[in-house]
Parts: structure tokens; C-alpha cells; sequence
């Protein structure tokens, strides 16, 4: 005997267990999922007690690059290592993921020389240009007054 058309939902929802007046409540219960961030990421971990640092970009997520910085830094034998900066870059011009975190695209590390006391001896910063990043990292460590130099730059 032929089933008609309106009973091929309820005879599908009964074969896969699923009663047809709970298939739309299990749809609406779904927990949410969390947006993952999107782009290229990178980060600079640094120990300003013995100036060593880790960086890292490429990846995926920005868990991993933090992970991967720190554990850069920490093989550079840096004592007191934390994240310092974190960055990406866009995989594909549609990334806006809207959790309002910038697509800076390139960051630097500045080191200063002998620092007066309350003075910076190293700063870090992210822009959209390398340009941009070392200015503002210069900046943050005080510039010439402080004999700070470009260590270490990257972008995505």
C-alpha cells in the first residue's frame, strides 16, 4: 500500500528516531556556537627582565599564535616571558568576523639602550604597515632619548 506524500516526514522521523513535533524543538536547542576569530594571526612574546623575545604569524588561530610565541620566547631563555602584542591579517577580504579586534597586518618590537628610571627600555606595536608599527614601537619606547632601535619586525 502507497504512503501519500504528507506521511513521508512523519515515517523518516520515526526511522531515524525522532518524533516530527521535536525535529524543529532540537533545532532551536542547538547550544550556539562560538565564533572563532578569523585571519592570519601573529603574536611577539617578550621578557623585559632579560630582553628576550618570540614571535610567531601564520596561524590559524590566535591561541596558537600566542602559544607559539611564548614558547619562542621561552627557548630564547627568557625568564619572564608574556605575550606582548597580538595581530592578523586577512585570509580573505570577507573576514570581518565583527568582534571589533583590527586587522593590523604587521607588528614590531623596539629595544632600548640604558633607560632612566619610569622611562620605557622597549616597546611593541601593531599597524597596518610595517612603517606604522615600528613608528608607534619606537615610540612607546622613547625614542632616540632612549637609543631604541628596531629588534624584530613581522606581518602577515
Amino acid at each position: 500500500m502507497p504512503f501519500s506524500r504528507r506521511f513521508w516526514p512523519i515515517l523518516i522521523a520515526a526511522l531515524v528516531g525522532i518524533s516530527s513535533g521535536n525535529a524543529a524543538d532540537l533545532a532551536t536547542q542547538q547550544p550556539e556556537t562560538t565564533h572563532e576569530e578569523k585571519g592570519i594571526w601573529g603574536a611577539i612574546a617578550f621578557s623585559p627582565v632579560d630582553r628576550r623575545h618570540g614571535f610567531f604569524w601564520g596561524a590559524d588561530k590566535r591561541t596558537e599564535a600566542e602559544d607559539a610565541a611564548l614558547k619562542h620566547c621561552e627557548n630564547a631563555e627568557g625568564a619572564a616571558c608574556k605575550v606582548v602584542e597580538v595581530f592578523r591579517n586577512h585570509r580573505h577580504r570577507d573576514d570581518d568576523d565583527g568582534t571589533g579586534f583590527p586587522y593590523e597586518h604587521c607588528a614590531a618590537l623596539s629595544l632600548g639602550g640604558a633607560s632612566r628610571p619610569g622611562s620605557p627600555s622597549w616597546g611593541t606595536a601593531s599597524a597596518t604597515t610595517r612603517r606604522e608599527a615600528e613608528r608607534e614601537a619606537l615610540n612607546l619606547c622613547g625614542g632616540q632619548e632612549n637609543q631604541c632601535e628596531i629588534r624584530e619586525w613581522v606581518c602577515t
